[in-house]
């Protein structure tokens, strides 16, 4: 396992629409390893593959007792709506509220040998998985601002409060 850079908003590739998986082979596992590691050591709760510079349908997410690595995702139901805080490993320093998102969400792709694989949820875990979707197809949190006054810098001592109630979440 390795930690992977992950990039920010200067580059071109989290802006664009990741190119699904059609061969699955042992080099998938070893990404998704790297990619758990490097969601981890950066305290997140979700990493896509763009966000470390390839562009491929996958991307990691732990919440609570679930972990999943998903391909090719697709959310295939949604219900409700409610408003919430997000920030992004890409986007250090800022925070966005009041970003709209599903309540709860069916989720259907590919596990890391290309088995189909259908995943549901709600609440928070659900927004995780719908920020890291639209990863993958080039839409960063900040898109999904209704206002510019919805969004925050915050300090390093603020981002590791976050991280310690996502982790108190988990």
């Amino acid at each position: 396992m390795a930690v992977r850079k992950i990039i920010t908003t200067e580059n071109p590739i989290l802006r664009q629409r990741a190119k699904r998986v059609h061969r699955f082979d042992p080099s998938l596992q070893r990404l998704v390893s790297d990619m758990f590691e490097t969601m981890h050591v950066a305290n997140g709760v979700g990493l896509a593959a763009p966000q470390i510079a390839q562009s491929i349908r996958v991307f990691v997410a732990a919440y609570e007792d679930q972990q999943v690595a998903i391909f090719n995702p697709e959310i295939v139901k949604a219900e409700g709506e409610e408003r919430g805080t997000e920030g992004c490993l890409s986007i250090p320093g800022y925070i966005g509220e009041n970003i709209r998102r599903a309540t709860k969400i069916l989720v259907k792709g590919q596990d890391v040998r290309g088995k189909q694989i259908r995943i549901p949820a709600e609440g928070w875990f659900a927004r995780i998985l719908q920020h890291e979707i639209d990863h993958l197809d080039g839409i960063l949190f900040i898109d999904r601002l209704d206002r510019p006054e919805d969004l925050h810098e915050v300090t390093e001592e603020e981002v590791e409060e976050m991280a310690t109630k996502d982790k108190q979440r988990q």
